[in-house]
């Protein structure tokens, strides 16, 4: 029997490719759900929206180093000038903790009710891999509701930036004004995928300070291989302020700089459809997974994991074995 709470998915991507606000919140928790039944109408969504493209900015940072404030203060400047933007976040503890973005959303409130402005948390349903795999579905969303532009914002250090990096067009590292042995903790692999380097709170008494840590980054940006996606000059360091807002232009005009660059030399191009393939992967990967967990599946897979964790049975022949039988 049909279930009359159902959503028209015709009328639902209707409403969200005209910019409805509510329709694309209910997009949104309609693809985050994990329902058997909700995913076939997700599915069927995503598959009736239309092809748009916004610019999708993945941003990092430390805790501490003003993101909130920076996404803020950079979300109003673009709107400003007549730009949507989507802010959403990607966080692999929002399960257990509500992740940043759902603490920071409140201390977000001039951008929040900017009409023109859209905050979302994405939550991580206990995997970093079911964050990607969300945050990509959501990202399309956005894109197809009209947005201009669509910051992805993650919290940590490690794989959660990689993840975000390799579903933006371009990747932002947010740091706070910091001495030599802040330098060598930052990761290599982090500063390999950055794009632009922003070193907040480049103001009052830290403003010095600030420029010295530009200096500093940038002349370990050059110490780094050069990339084929990068024009002349990227990656570069730059100094900004979210209190006083000096810098978020000059940021701006960078990152169109170089997206800009990257479509007349086909990189751009090429890394959407990279990110497509990465996509399809990860999507046949989870569902692979999820098939292991039912049964008669899940049941061989258990008795073989004790086999291993009791030292019967070598891990790598037991993998195999449990291959062997799927076939």
């Amino acid at each position: 029997m049909p279930d009359p709470t159902a959503p028209d998915i015709s009328d639902l991507a209707a409403r969200l490719v005209a910019g409805e606000r509510r329709a694309l919140a209910r997009a949104i928790t309609l693809v985050e759900s994990a329902r058997p039944d909700h995913r076939a109408q997700a599915i069927a969504l995503l598959a009736a929206l239309p092809p748009r493209q916004a610019l999708r900015i993945g941003l990092s940072g430390t805790p501490g180093v003003g993101k909130s404030s920076f996404i803020e203060a950079f979300g109003l400047m673009l709107t400003g000038q007549g730009l949507r933007v989507a802010v959403l976040a990607v966080d692999p503890s929002s399960a257990r903790s509500g992740g940043s973005i759902l603490g920071d959303k409140t201390r977000m409130e001039r951008l929040s009710r900017a009409p023109n402005a859209f905050i979302r948390p994405s939550p991580s349903q206990a995997e970093l891999g079911g964050v990607g795999r969300r945050t990509r579905e959501v990202v399309r969303l956005a894109e197809a509701a009209g947005f201009d532009v669509v910051l992805i914002e993650t919290v940590g250090v490690g794989q959660s930036e990689t993840l975000v990096a390799e579903m933006s067009d371009l990747f932002v590292l947010l740091l706070a004004p910091a001495g030599g042995d802040e330098l060598q903790g930052v990761k290599r692999g982090i500063m390999e995928i950055a794009d632009l380097i922003l070193v907040n709170k480049a103001d009052g008494e830290l403003k010095a300070t600030a420029n010295r840590t530009v200096a500093d980054y940038a002349g370990a940006l050059r110490l780094l291989r050069k990339r084929p996606q990068d024009p002349e000059g990227f990656p570069k360091a730059l100094p900004v302020s979210a209190l006083e807002g000096d810098g978020l232009s000059r940021a701006w005009e960078e990152m169109q700089a170089l997206a800009d660059w990257r479509r007349q030399t086909s990189h751009f191009a090429r890394h959407r459809a990279e990110q497509a393939e990465s996509w399809f992967l990860s999507e046949v990967r989870a569902g692979l997974l999820a098939r292991l967990r039912r049964e008669p599946a899940a049941g061989r897979l258990a008795a073989l994991g004790a086999e291993v964790a009791a030292g019967r049975a070598d891990p790598v022949a037991a993998a195999a074995e449990m291959l062997a039988w799927l076939e």
